[in-house]
């Protein structure tokens, strides 16, 4: 994996697609052990819908181009010289060629599915008029990776003007006229830097606090899954610990039940002696009844036997 390729496939795709695209880049950059790769490419900022389409007419027509970048450095020469009629042409051809280009962006766009307002083409003009105006900016745009649409200084008259300004101040400089064109140049081309340095360092601020925000997050991430472990660990312990004292209530019922079974066998056991014997002493009452009866008899029968003998005797 390398940045530029990836620029490039990224600053392809819709502005709806960008992000789930770079968050995949980026963990496969991690993956991979790169993680200065990774943090760059999270830190891509998602396209504007106007600077989507400003990469997309680089990528479709590149052709187009050369002729733009052409053009404005005819027109800042044309400037700096204050050559009015070249200035009248240049200009007439800017302003159509801006226009063009705005409209092929659109159709480009809407032919992916993406719908172009007129705000987002004003954006798209405003890009290819800083195009003409600054060759750091013609640089950045046909390399295909805007992410915001880039702003035209202030100053260069063929970039802010209509064709009609650039002409008048061509038919009438003032006294001096050039040198103050060339201050004002001067001054401008240094405000853009200025401002394209506060871009650089806004863009590397918001790097910066992509960044902060990343390791924040796997701080927390890792916080979280470190808690998450200890927890689990705990319930682990405590299932642990659970399990055995199961296991030991387990041991212990099965002694019991055992030892229970055990008794129950022997209680059936003296159980159905003790019925035999009871059988038994129930059979020898009975004997012994029926023997009692008989003796008692006998003895009543011996009893009456004595009486007669006695009564008889007497006579």
């Amino acid at each position: 994996m390398d940045l530029q390729s990836i620029l490039d496939e990224l600053y392809g795709l819709r502005p709806q697609d960008f992000t789930a695209a770079r968050n995949a880049r980026a963990a496969e950059a991690r993956r991979a052990g790169d993680a200065r790769l990774a943090q760059r490419i999270k830190a891509l900022r998602r396209p504007t819908v106007s600077a989507w389409a400003g990469n997309l007419l680089v990528r479709r027509d590149p052709e187009r181009v050369q002729p733009l970048l052409g053009l404005g450095e005819g027109l800042r020469s044309a400037h700096r010289g204050l050559d009015g009629e070249q200035l009248r042409e240049l200009s007439r051809q800017q302003h159509l060629l801006v226009a063009a280009l705005a409209r092929e962006a659109r159709d480009l766009a809407a032919a992916e599915g993406q719908q172009v307002g007129e705000a987002a083409l004003r954006e798209i003009e405003g890009t290819l008029h800083a195009v003409l105006a600054d060759p750091a900016a013609a640089e950045e745009w046909a390399a295909g990776h805007l992410d915001r649409p880039l702003t035209p200084p202030v100053g260069f008259a063929a970039a802010v003007a209509g064709p009609g300004v650039v002409a008048d101040r061509a038919r009438a400089p003032e006294p001096g006229g050039k040198a103050q064109a060339e201050a004002g140049e001067r001054t401008a081309g240094r405000r853009e830097r200025e401002r394209r340095a506060e871009r650089d360092e806004a863009r590397r601020a918001q790097e910066d606090k992509a960044r902060r925000e990343e390791r924040e997050q796997a701080r927390r991430a890792a916080e979280s899954a470190e808690q998450e472990a200890r927890d689990r660990e705990a319930e682990h312990a405590r299932a642990a610990e659970e399990s055995e004292r199961a296991e030991a209530r387990t041991a212990g019922a099965a002694e019991r039940v055992e030892a229970l079974t055990e008794e129950l066998t022997e209680a059936r056991s003296d159980l159905r002696a003790a019925e035999k014997e009871a059988r038994a002493a129930r059979d020898r009452a009975r004997t012994a009844d029926a023997a009692a009866s008989s003796a008692r008899h006998r003895a009543r029968q011996a009893s009456r036997d004595l009486e007669r003998l006695l009564t008889s005797g007497k006579g």
